[in-house]
């Protein structure tokens, strides 16, 4: 469904990603761990048409959209949600919700899907007429994946979905993940709490100062005596 091909991106003068490469196949879950500042956040942004490659090629779902404008990349179908929520906190939930059926090739079937979004998040329902940034941050995460859900997304990138959440909530939030999957949305899933992620993950790839360093399956990065060591603290 999505292929990266010898991408290299950055900021002005500032590389940060150099010759990455990955894939993503229709209803997996995909994992990319790393250490901050490794290009994860910006990797994602660059597929989003944010960050413009200054080299390789990104395509999805069979077309090329490298350099591609991002209101065209989620009319494709290729939905991000961000880290750190970046919620409208004086707006009610519901309306944050709302506000990612926005894009004209989602507004059919608005009020079925939103039944559907907010059967997987209840707490969202029962907070629906409240201000968003009256939430904690758990109940925020569940806004800001909801509003993505609204997008009909193809493939749907988290980045950093359990950041700054209570370790109790953490668990609900990769059982949220692969609820999505189960529902046939592909994910591709930046994480830093890579053990979670890791055992939901059909395959995973470890970015390391803006390169690729190792891909291998979830289980078997688990294994990986490097991943041990730098990311599960084994």
């Amino acid at each position: 469904m999505l292929r990266v091909s010898d991408v290299t991106a950055g900021y002005g003068r500032t590389v940060i990603l150099q010759d990455v490469s990955l894939t993503v196949g229709t209803g997996e879950i995909v994992t990319i761990i790393g250490s901050n500042g490794a290009g994860k956040s910006t990797l994602l942004r660059t597929i989003s048409g944010i960050v413009k490659p200054s080299k390789g090629k990104i395509e999805f779902d069979g077309k090329d959209i490298t350099g591609a404008v991002p209101a065209d990349i989620v009319g494709a179908g290729l939905i991000q949600v961000p880290e750190a929520r970046q919620l409208f906190p004086v707006m009610t939930v519901l309306d944050n919700v709302l506000m990612g059926a926005y894009h004209g090739n989602v507004r059919e079937g608005v009020s079925q899907r939103l039944e559907e979004v907010l059967d997987i998040f209840p707490r969202v329902r029962e907070r629906s007429q409240q201000l968003a940034g009256s939430l904690s941050g758990g109940e925020q995460q569940m806004v800001a994946i909801a509003r993505g859900l609204m997008a009909k997304p193809k493939l749907l990138m988290l980045d950093e979905p359990s950041l700054g959440l209570a370790p109790i909530i953490v668990g609900q939030m990769f059982d949220v993940v692969e609820r999505i999957r189960q529902m046939g949305t592909t994910v591709l899933l930046v994480e830093q709490k890579a053990f979670h992620a890791l055992k939901i993950a059909e395959r995973a790839y470890v970015i390391e100062n803006g390169r690729i360093a190792r891909e291998n399956t979830g289980v078997g990065m688990l294994a990986d005596p490097h991943v041990k060591t730098a990311y599960l603290g084994i």
